[in-house]
């Protein structure tokens, strides 16, 4: 099958993937709404089917890599969900110190896509840490929507601060220069904004995607 585009696909089945990916429908309510969209006499199902993640497929730097090595780490967070919070921290090759970026997942915990990402900024020369918001609860639990709804019923503050907490031991960590850079995705591009608030100038930089904004 050939790599379909953006225009191959009704901005209605847009629409509706959002509202799934934002948890405000579930996975059946999404292929359902889906299949109910006819174009040209067939089925808009094919195309949400096309829009679920493939995460296999879609990786990008095998965890094999020998350009850089990852590992999951644990370390003290004071104020979060439990007091420690899990993390895979992929460092580039070589022996540092590098500069840090931290790298936070959306509304769903750490999957497989986000930990590619940390791959990927690793080969770009940072050490980088993907925290696992739900790390305190099981860890992610292997599917996206499961996913959702475990982060859903964490208490938020305490979410924000495993966060901040794995921000700070990132700029601390043996292996870091100290400069310290964050990225994130839907709920953590929003996150990130937070930290810029909250770390101040001891965050050097930050790119939020499409997270919501708050207050300085």
């Amino acid at each position: 099958m050939s790599k379909k585009k953006a225009a191959d696909f009704d901005q209605r089945v847009f629409d509706l993937y959002d509202e799934y990916c934002h948890g405000r429908m579930d996975r059946r309510e999404f292929l359902d709404k889906s299949a109910a969209i006819m174009i040209g006499g067939v089925s808009a199902l094919w195309m949400a089917q096309a829009l679920l993640p493939r995460y296999a497929e879609a990786q990008t730097i095998s965890f094999t890599d020998p350009r850089m090595k990852g590992t999951y780490v644990e370390y003290a967070s004071p104020g979060g969900t439990s007091g420690m919070m899990r993390g895979y921290l992929v460092q580039p090759a070589g022996d540092g110190p590098f500069p840090a970026a931290l790298i936070i997942h959306e509304n769903r915990g750490l999957n497989p896509h986000i930990e590619d990402v940390a791959r990927r900024a690793a080969i770009a020369g940072f050490l980088a840490l993907a925290p696992d918001g739900l790390a305190p609860v099981g860890g992610y639990p292997g599917n996206d929507d499961d996913g959702r709804e475990l982060q859903r019923n964490l208490d938020p503050d305490e979410l924000d601060q495993d966060m901040i907490n794995s921000a700070r031991y990132l700029k601390g960590h043996e292996l870091s220069n100290g400069q310290l850079g964050a990225t994130g995705f839907c709920w953590g591009g929003g996150m990130t904004n937070r930290l810029a608030v909250v770390l101040g100038s001891d965050l050097q930089a930050g790119v939020p995607f499409y997270g919501s904004a708050v207050s300085a």
